[in-house]
């Protein structure tokens, strides 16, 4: 599979919406010199590519679920996609990255309160087959989670208790 190729058009018009989703297309037109139909047909292209993709971003204020962990998981190198695919079906789980170092997965938890994430990192995590070890680490205070890099929360958790 081939890289996608951006031009400098695509860029401007991606850095703009990732300013401000909500400005219209006239306004982007207008801002790049550019005719409308333009950045239409741009924008169509970028999200069949899934180059880019519109989402409504939830405020951590909204959710049921506001602590957020970190685990730090050992994992038997020969099956870590596979690891990382059954941790990534966890409900908690809201993000995985394979890593390089001394752990290779590394896994963004929401949860309520401290027993739903030992029930999380004891049982539902340390049960996945090949998993070895996990750490754990509680963020006490955010000071800043940019939307631009990950989106950790969802719409399905406001509804849960």
């Amino acid at each position: 599979m081939s890289r996608p190729e951006l031009d400098d058009l695509d860029r401007q018009l991606i850095g703009i919406l990732a300013q401000d989703a909500r400005v219209s297309n006239r306004k982007i037109a207008s801002d790049l010199g550019v005719n409308e139909g333009t950045v239409r047909g741009r924008i169509k292209r970028l999200q069949q590519e899934k180059l880019i993709a519109f989402t409504a971003l939830t405020g951590m204020k909204l959710e049921k679920a506001a602590n957020i962990a970190f685990m730090a998981i050992q994992a038997d190198t020969a099956h870590v996609r596979r690891i990382a695919r059954d941790i990534a079906d966890i409900p908690l789980v809201k993000a995985v990255m394979i890593m390089l170092g001394p752990f290779n997965v590394m896994a963004t938890c929401l949860y309520h309160d401290l027993d739903d994430l030992h029930r999380l990192a004891s049982g539902r995590i340390l049960e996945v087959e090949g998993v070895t070890h996990v750490e754990t680490s509680l963020v006490v205070k955010t000071v800043k989670i940019s939307n631009r890099v990950v989106r950790i929360t969802d719409a399905d958790t406001l509804s849960q208790g």
